[in-house]
């Protein structure tokens, strides 16, 4: 194993030391220390931006004046505190094995290291380390499209398709929290006196599933309901967790206008819409494709035939990529087992994202 290699492994093995769990500043608060005094390290002028999700680290490179590029990584992960302790990140071979190293630490170890590799560098870089984006990125979203908007181009270091394919596309996510309210009754007694909530949240769901369209690839997810009291109550409340993720604008419109125009059919009942979660879809548009042919380019000249294709989930690519900015994702690291016992990384890959970043960075 050469020495950049021992580098990168090394700082991959020493930032999955530290948990950082979703929008908890406290426990994060190792993660952020690491990361900080990484980029000092670089050189960087850091920017500490609070949040109340926790602190969103804005490094920034090069020199002044013009449109940087700007990379998006998030330090977050979906594994709660004592998890780093309990099953610590190891090398086994050729892969780094822990919970974290995929999506997406090793993206950030990448990043990192093309940082020294494109130096000097000849235009502004920006490079945001946000502590949200598995929870939705409520917290550091402003930031982001505020970075964006100022941006000749995007960078997203998530991790990438089978095969290494960069995500060229993602599909748009909406969350919401759809509630009725009733009217309670004995259920033997009077059950007439009654509006049941259970009953009306039942219909309006099979008028959701028909919103559906999966071949155009809207799809819709009813996760999780819950309603009443006791068997022998008429309901006056139940709720369900509803999960939409849409290929284009339109239809993420088409459904979000339905959802709110959803009412009642049943006396006494009510209906509300909480929205959570709203991410657009990242549409392919003739900027992105243009910037994946340019990474294509600087891949073959790396002796690595560069693929791209449709995701199903969304990341901060989603918030940026209606901006109008060019924007690339899934350049992270390949490997697999996101969010799962077995998450691991491939050694071998975390240098070829090392040297595509920074060819992007330097070739742009």
């Amino acid at each position: 194993m050469n020495d950049e290699t021992t580098r990168l492994v090394a700082d991959l093995l020493a930032l999955s030391e530290h948990d950082a769990p979703s929008g908890d500043p406290e426990a994060s608060a190792g993660a952020v220390g690491w990361l900080e005094a990484r980029l000092q390290q670089l050189d960087a002028d850091v920017v500490r931006h609070e949040t109340p999700a926790g602190v969103v680290l804005d490094g920034r490179f090069g020199p002044s004046g013009g449109r940087p590029a700007l990379i998006l990584c998030h330090y977050d992960t979906v594994w709660p505190t004592g998890t780093a302790r309990e099953r610590p990140a190891r090398r086994e071979g050729e892969l780094i094995h822990g919970p974290g190293v995929f999506d997406m630490r090793a993206g950030i170890v990448a990043v990192l290291a093309a940082v020294e590799l494109a130096a000097p560098l000849e235009r502004p870089l920006r490079i945001l380390l946000t502590p949200d984006e598995e929870t939705g990125s409520r917290g550091s979203r402003d930031l982001i499209t505020e970075a964006a908007q100022q941006a000749a181009f995007v960078l997203v270091t998530e991790p990438p398709l089978e095969g290494g394919a960069l995500k060229t596309a993602r599909k748009g996510w909406a969350s919401y929290t759809l509630k009725v309210g009733g009217r309670a009754a004995h259920a033997g007694l009077e059950p007439e006196a009654g509006a049941s909530a259970v009953d009306e949240l039942v219909d309006r769901l099979l008028e959701v599933r028909r919103l559906a369209r999966p071949a155009t690839g809207t799809t819709i997810n009813v996760g999780v309901i819950g309603g009443g009291s006791a068997a022998n109550v008429v309901a006056d409340s139940a709720w369900a967790h509803v999960d939409v993720r849409a290929q284009t604008v339109t239809e993420q419109e088409r459904v979000h206008s339905a959802l709110t125009g959803l009412r009642p059919e049943r006396a006494r009942t009510s209906i509300s819409l909480e929205t959570g979660v709203m991410r657009p879809p990242m549409e392919r548009t003739p900027a992105i494709a243009s910037a994946f042919a340019r990474a294509r380019e600087i891949a073959a000249d790396l002796g690595i035939d560069l693929l791209e294709g449709t995701a199903g989930g969304a990341s901060d690519g989603n918030l940026v990529a209606p901006l109008g900015v060019p924007v690339l994702d899934g350049l992270g690291p390949e490997g697999g087992g996101a969010h799962a016992l077995d998450e691991r990384v491939r050694i071998d890959s975390l240098l070829e994202r090392r040297s595509l970043i920074a060819g992007l960075i330097a070739s742009w």
